[in-house]
């Protein structure tokens, strides 16, 4: 299946040497650092390598987990990972993760339940993405120490491993730590299900470990994935989606407690949030009615921004950059809403053939490997 078109390594010697006439290279990175990458990518070939080069300063783009939308066998944890270029306008995958014993295969759907769909968990923290938990094709947990892509080097590295590797889970990430609460491994264990484990992603990865955090009072989100959001220093975690009777707690990852959600911010919470960390605003969509709407923690409310047809029935969202990601239509669309805008505005984007879209992720374009 081609996903792209095979990129181009045109070898025009004076255009690999030369970036502006007559100037040093270094200088003419300067000044070109100063273009919108999408007009250096029409002028000449190698004005387009350096957009992709580790030396200059990257543009972001939407990484989405996606699955085969014809086959519901396990996969390799290489065949879900993708990029998709705004400049290029085209998808790329991936470089396939480092190898482990036993290899990562992921379920997304089991064949003996066609209509079930098996949670993917994974966050970005950090300008890099994390896969933290998921299901194998014997419904044990699939990640036993955490994949993790930096998009800046173009390589995965692991994660430390966890004490109670599991599926089900809470997850998230706050100040630059990657949180799993609770959580289901081969068997329930009460310890586990009530667990907080942290994982501080800056320090050196000589350093990463996860730390025991304070647990929760009980298990009840044990046997849920669930998405927490990270905002104002606080984690926040709904369990339930759309205007059903929700489980709500926030926690607070600089004095370490547990707190009641505000009632405003659960009132509102009807469908999947996420928190533009560079803007400090989080945003749900309402799943019913398609509405997306920003948190006034001043006020303890939801304030509309934009509603459409597109989001309704939404499944994930991302928000970063002035822009909120939608996974919607059953993964077959990613609705781009640009907050900036006022008006907000909506474009579409479709997957690559036979393909749907599990999660999306916002983070700096991938650097190509003929580059690095």
């Amino acid at each position: 299946m081609e996903l792209c078109k095979e990129q181009k390594t045109c070898k025009d010697d004076d255009e690999e040497l030369v970036l502006i006439p007559g100037l040093p290279n270094h200088l003419a990175q300067l000044i070109l650092a100063n273009l919108h990458p999408s007009i250096l990518y029409r002028v000449s070939n190698s004005w387009r390598r350096i957009i992709y080069s580790p030396n200059f300063p990257p543009f972001f783009s939407l990484y989405a987990l996606l699955s085969s939308s014809t086959s519901s066998a396990s996969n390799s944890s290489a065949d879900f990972f993708f990029c998709f270029d705004p400049i290029a306008s085209r998808w790329e995958s991936l470089p396939a993760p480092p190898i482990s014993d036993p290899p990562v295969k992921l379920l997304h759907r089991h064949p003996s339940f066609i209509s079930r769909i098996l949670p993917i968990q994974s966050v970005t923290v950090s300008n890099r993405l994390a896969l933290l938990a998921a299901t194998d094709q014997n419904f044990l947990p699939a990640i036993q120490a955490p994949l993790v892509f930096d998009p800046l080097s173009g390589k995965w590295s692991f994660g430390p491993p966890l004490a109670n590797p599991r599926r089900w889970c809470i997850t998230g990430q706050a100040r630059g730590s990657v949180y799993v609460v609770s959580g289901f491994g081969s068997n329930y264990n009460g310890d586990v299900a009530r667990s907080v484990e942290k994982w501080d992603m800056k320090k050196k990865e000589t350093e990463w470990m996860w730390e025991k955090m304070t647990a929760f009072k009980d298990g009840r989100y044990s046997r849920e994935a669930v998405e927490a959001v990270g905002y104002n220093g606080k984690l926040c975690i709904v369990n339930v989606k759309g205007n059903a009777v929700k489980e709500a707690a926030t926690y607070d990852v600089v004095a370490d407690r547990w707190e009641v959600m505000p009632e405003g911010m659960r009132g509102g919470w009807n469908g999947p949030a996420a928190a533009d960390d560079d803007n400090g605003v989080m945003y749900v969509v309402d799943e019913t009615t398609g509405v997306l709407s920003r948190y006034v923690l001043e006020d303890d409310r939801w304030e509309e921004v934009i509603g459409s047809e597109y989001l309704k029935g939404v499944e994930q969202i991302a928000a970063g950059r002035g822009r909120v990601c939608a996974v919607c239509g059953g993964g077959r669309h990613i609705a781009v809403v640009d907050v900036v805008d006022n008006p907000a505005k909506i474009r579409v984007l479709n997957p690559p053939p036979e393909m749907e879209v599990v999660a999306v992720h916002i983070l700096p374009r991938m650097v190509r490997s003929s580059d690095v």
